[in-house]
């Protein structure tokens, strides 16, 4: 009895830090990790996870204005909304890839991770899109499969530094949003936003600010090829 319940304990610690390992922004098993810039120049990275949407890309990217970001995009969504994902391209945005169905890609098999992978390339490619593809991991979650894949193919997993969404709450008013990230942005971040659906109004009415009050403190905007140095 005493080695089954040891057998039990061992087993809860190894899943707790496995689950650690998949969601870490700065460390994974294989390959490249990038969660923020070198901090060396006053610039930061505006990213945008899923879509993209017919009925918000236009706002974000109003909201953008001369602003440069990278949009990371999920393949089906591409195909879905391919005006949507041109316009993106039109308005010089590096695209980025993130998975074609948005799955958590912790337990898929190589085969399986590297379709997703490539075939998300392809939409993307389809669009005229000719520029560098960085890769972010749906949920932002991998562990061993996925990372061993991307160091194959020679691309680091992008993490983030900046997470507001996560710190504010699903009920963020777009006041406290701007206020977070204008006060709160250093050199080299990679500010993870969403707001592709109908329940992310709160960052395309903070859009705006967000851009004006990181301009007023110095910052630039950057893409995250640039981020690497690409």
């Amino acid at each position: 009895m005493r080695w089954l319940v040891l057998l039990l304990g061992l087993s809860a610690l190894l899943a707790a830090a496995l689950w650690q390992v998949s969601r870490a922004r700065e460390f994974q098993v294989f390959g490249e990790i990038v969660a923020r810039g070198d901090g060396s120049a006053q610039v930061v990275a505006l990213t945008f996870d899923d879509g993209p949407t017919a009925a918000h890309t236009g706002a974000l990217l109003e909201g953008l204005g001369d602003a440069r970001a990278t949009f990371f995009l999920v393949g089906q969504d591409i195909v879905a909304n391919p005006e949507a994902a041109e316009a993106i391209v039109a308005a010089g945005h590096e695209i980025g890839n993130h998975s074609w169905d948005h799955p958590r890609m912790v337990l898929m098999w190589p085969v399986a991770v590297r379709a997703q992978i490539e075939d998300t390339d392809a939409a993307i490619r389809a669009l005229g899109y000719d520029g560098a593809i960085p890769f972010r991991p749906p949920f932002g979650k991998k562990l061993f499969v996925l990372p061993w894949v991307l160091s194959r193919m020679g691309r680091p997993s992008v993490m983030w530094s900046m997470e507001p969404d996560t710190v504010l709450g699903a009920e963020m008013s777009a006041e406290a949003l701007t206020e977070y990230v204008v006060e709160g942005a250093e050199a080299g971040d990679i500010i993870l936003l969403h707001g592709m659906f109908s329940g992310n109004a709160a960052t395309r009415e903070a859009l705006p600010g967000i851009v004006e009050g990181l301009t007023e403190r110095g910052f630039g905007f950057v893409t995250i090829s640039e981020i690497l140095g690409e």
